[in-house]
This record gives C-alpha cells, sequence and structure tokens, in this order.
C-alpha cells in the first residue's frame, strides 16, 4: 500500500479561551476585598475606565438606572458584550452597580478595625531592658527570646545558646531562669514540664502535691489516673483531685494571646436578611463603586485623520479593556446572585434553625437548578462569606456531605450530625463519658446510620477529647472514714 500526502478539511467544536473569558473567570473567584483591589487598579492604569458618581445623576434619570440595574441582576441572560460598547453611548447604562438594602449596624464599622497587637518579643525585650541585666546578660537573654517558638517554648539548647552569645552555660541558666519569671510566667521553658513548674514556682508552691504531680505523674495526669498518682505520692484521693484542678488553670502556652495569625477582616459578599417573613438575598456592594467608560476617551477613540491614529488605536484598546471589565463584573455579580439565591433556597431551614437544619447539598444540585456548570458555581463560591440570621459563613460550607438514616427515606449532612455528636458529648455523665461506639449507638437510635470510625473523624473535628481522657472517674468519689 502506496503512502501519501494530502490535505483535508473537517469540522470539529474547540473551546476557546479568549482573554476576556479568562479575566472574567478570574473576577468570578476574586473575594469582595479583591474585587476592590482590582477595581482600584484599574482605575489607576485604564484612563478609558472611570467611577461613575450617582449624584450626577437627575430626578426620573436616576431611577431608571436602578432599574435598569435591578432588571441586570434578574435576567439570565446578559446582552452581547460587543453590542454593549457599539449600542450604549456614554450614559447611566455604562454603569455597574449592586445596589444593596441593608442597615448599617449589618457589618462592622471602621472604627472597630483591629489594629496590630504587640508581638510576644517586643514585650518580652522590653522586660528585659527593665531587668538591670549587664550588657553580656542582655545578649544572652536575646538569643533566648530570639528562640522560642509559637508556644513561647524555647526551641535551642543551652549550648546552642553558648556559640551564639558567646557565654557560659552557667551564666546562661542564670538569665533564663530570670526570663521564665516575665510575664507571661512560664515563658521560654523547654518542654511542659518545666513550664508548669515555673508557674507553681511563681505561685509559691513549689513544694506541693501539684508540683509532685507536674514532675512525677504529668503522663498519668494527662489520663486522669488519679489512683496511680495518689499511691504515687502516698496522698489521699481529695488532694489530686483538688491538685488536678489546680493544674488545669495553669497556662500550657505561654505565649498563647500574643503574636499569632495575622488579624482577617471578613466582608460579607452576601446578605440573607428576612423582609416580611422570606428570605431575600443582597449583594453587599461596599468599597465596589459603580464604573463607566470615559465619554472624553471614547470621542477620542471615534477622532478620524493619520496623525492621530496612533493614539486612537491606544484609545481603542483601553476602551475595548474598560469595557470588558465592565462587563464581567456585570456577570460576576448576575452570577453570584443567582447562585446565592439557589444555594440558600436549598439551605432554607439552616436559616430557621441553625447546624440542625443543613441538608446535604452537592455543587452539581444548584448548577442544574440555576443551568450553569458546577465548575462555575464553585468558582462563584470560593472565597465568599454570606452573613445570614445564623451568623457570617463561608458559601463553601453549606455544600454538605449526607449520612443515610436507617430507614433510607432522608438524609442529614455531616454538619448536623457533628452538631448532634456535639450536644451528646455535653450532656454526658462525666463519671461515664460516651465512648464512640456508645456515641455511634445512640446516633443509631435516633435514626442516623453511622458507623464508630466516622464518630471518630467527626469527634475530632470538633476537638473533642477521646472518653479516656474526658473521664472524671473520682468526680462523686467519697473517702472512706478511717
Amino acid at each position: 500500500m502506496a503512502l501519501e500526502i494530502k490535505l483535508s478539511q473537517k469540522i470539529m467544536p474547540q473551546l476557546v479561551m479568549t482573554p476576556q473569558l479568562q479575566q472574567a473567570i478570574k473576577l468570578l473567584q476574586l473575594s469582595h476585598l479583591d474585587l476592590q483591589q482590582r477595581i482600584s487598579e484599574e482605575l489607576q492604569e485604564n484612563p478609558a475606565l472611570e467611577e461613575a458618581h450617582e449624584d450626577e445623576e437627575t430626578g426620573a434619570e436616576a431611577v431608571r438606572e436602578r432599574e435598569a440595574t435591578h432588571e441586570t441582576m434578574i435576567t439570565d441572560r446578559i446582552a452581547d458584550w460587543q453590542d454593549y460598547l457599539d449600542n450604549h453611548s456614554n450614559s447611566r447604562h455604562d454603569m455597574v452597580s449592586t445596589e444593596v438594602v441593608r442597615e448599617e449596624a449589618d457589618f462592622p464599622s471602621l472604627e472597630n478595625t483591629v489594629t496590630r497587637g504587640e508581638t510576644l518579643q517586643e514585650h518580652l525585650l522590653w522586660q528585659l531592658r527593665m531587668a538591670g541585666l549587664d550588657q553580656a546578660g542582655e545578649s544572652i537573654g536575646m538569643c533566648i527570646i530570639g528562640n522560642l517558638d509559637e508556644r513561647g517554648y524555647l526551641e535551642a539548647s543551652v549550648e546552642e545558646i553558648g556559640e551564639l552569645a558567646h557565654a557560659a552555660p552557667g551564666a546562661i541558666e542564670e538569665v533564663l531562669a530570670h526570663i521564665q519569671l516575665f510575664d507571661p510566667v512560664g515563658i521560654a521553658a523547654r518542654d511542659l514540664r518545666e513550664c508548669l513548674l515555673v508557674q507553681l514556682h511563681n505561685a509559691g508552691m513549689g513544694v506541693s502535691v501539684a508540683a509532685g504531680m507536674v514532675a512525677n505523674h504529668l503522663h498519668d495526669l494527662e489520663y486522669k489516673q488519679y489512683d496511680r498518682i495518689a499511691a504515687g505520692l502516698n496522698v489521699g484521693l481529695e488532694e489530686v483531685i483538688e491538685a488536678a484542678h489546680l493544674i488545669g488553670c495553669l497556662e500550657p502556652k505561654p505565649a498563647r494571646g500574643f503574636g499569632g495569625d495575622e488579624v482577617r477582616t471578613i466582608i460579607p459578599d452576601v446578605v440573607v436578611q428576612k423582609v416580611a417573613g422570606e428570605y431575600a438575598i443582597f449583594l453587599n456592594d461596599d468599597g465596589v463603586p459603580p464604573l463607566r467608560v470615559s465619554s472624553l476617551v471614547r470621542r477620542l477613540a471615534g477622532e478620524q485623520g493619520e496623525e492621530v491614529r496612533k493614539a486612537r488605536e491606544y484609545l481603542e484598546t483601553k476602551v475595548r479593556a474598560a469595557t470588558w471589565l465592565i462587563k464581567s463584573i456585570h456577570w460576576r455579580q448576575q452570577t453570584l446572585y443567582r447562585v446565592s439565591e439557589s444555594l440558600f433556597r436549598f439551605q432554607r431551614e439552616f436559616l430557621d434553625h441553625g447546624a440542625a437544619g443543613l441538608k446535604p447539598l452537592v455543587l452539581r444540585e444548584v448548577a442544574s437548578e440555576i443551568g450553569m456548570h458546577p465548575s462555575t458555581v464553585s468558582r462563584a463560591t470560593s472565597n465568599k462569606y454570606a452573613h445570614t440570621p445564623q451568623g457570617v459563613f463561608e458559601l463553601k460550607f453549606f455544600f454538605q456531605s449526607g449520612i443515610a438514616r436507617n430507614d433510607g427515606s432522608t438524609v442529614v449532612s455531616s454538619e448536623s450530625v457533628r452538631d448532634k455528636i456535639k450536644t451528646l458529648v455535653e450532656s454526658e455523665d462525666p463519671v461515664k463519658p460516651l465512648s464512640d461506639q456508645e456515641i455511634a449507638v445512640a446516633l443509631q437510635v435516633a435514626g442516623i446510620d453511622i458507623a464508630r470510625r466516622t464518630v471518630a473523624k467527626y469527634r475530632e473535628q470538633l476537638g473533642i477529647l477521646p472518653s479516656s481522657r474526658r473521664r472524671e472517674p473520682f468526680a462523686n468519689h467519697r473517702v472512706a472514714p478511717d
């Protein structure tokens, strides 16, 4: 069979990701703060884009603008984007805005903005300077403070500190003992045992049952083996239990409350309010100004003549970029509104009853109802928060996996199951706390088919200790008379 080269044509569909489509997708994923920053950058970089002020509108024009904006929010389709530039002059129709009806008290004011607090290192260095140590002691202290971890424990050994500060071990131990009594007491300890002992010593309890428990029975204390501790220290159970409660009041992580993660301000993108017995969805457009294409730049882009050709081409490019940005923001707001409306229609019971009313929900169900692809719904809910009557929640929170009931009639959400587990633990007998298997049986009695390992997973997610560490075996113990 002879080989030959020939040309042939065939038609096949292919998805092309244009720059404009990529921009629209990126804008859809942005949070409220990121969108504000993006708009601010575009206003600075693009001369064809400007902020439209509502006070420029008059009477009937302002009313028509609000009506046009509301129609844009509820329609399912947006007109062809190229027609947007061709058929609209630089008027109120070039503006993109989403009106949000709400009370000022719904969101935190600027006066409540949290500023950066004092870090642990700053707090300790200030005390070091006030401690009256000599220059060598301050040098050692700075090395110690500079080697604390996020808990406030000293990570470096005495030998490593000695190499850094060029000091003898004895001098380092002396400065370390001094720093460990700084505020917060127990700072710069090398382990939990030393941290708790320093706090007891500072409270005048260096020689006590509590100190003996920390020094020699910390593992038994963790698992509440009070009988073994009493036998080891040769003291009564009442003293052990009292000392255990005292130790529980100490701070195992002295650095708690200092530094930590940077404070994040969450600004909800969606507001859910109950109006006349029904829940209404509003988009938060605080800080997102209405935009329009500059009339001056539009006129310059239409000028004729060879001498202004290059300038005209540049301006035409900027006008197109501004138009695409405005349309992309329109599409983002419309998509977010439709997704939120569908999402809270599914989760109506949550708005009324909280976590117990959450229903199992997947992206595909919302996407099917509003006629969008699940990936679009995923992008629309990414990094977005909703202010609801039950509090502020990430939109992703409302997509929950489900667990079937015994009768197979309904399915409950995993979040509502976690809420039930928390309720069971809070109401348990501290002398006989519920094991994971007992919790699973209690849920099965309530009609929820769940395995023990699933209960253990949810319990760990809630930060609840296992039953062996929740047990208070001698809470009602009476010491027999001699």
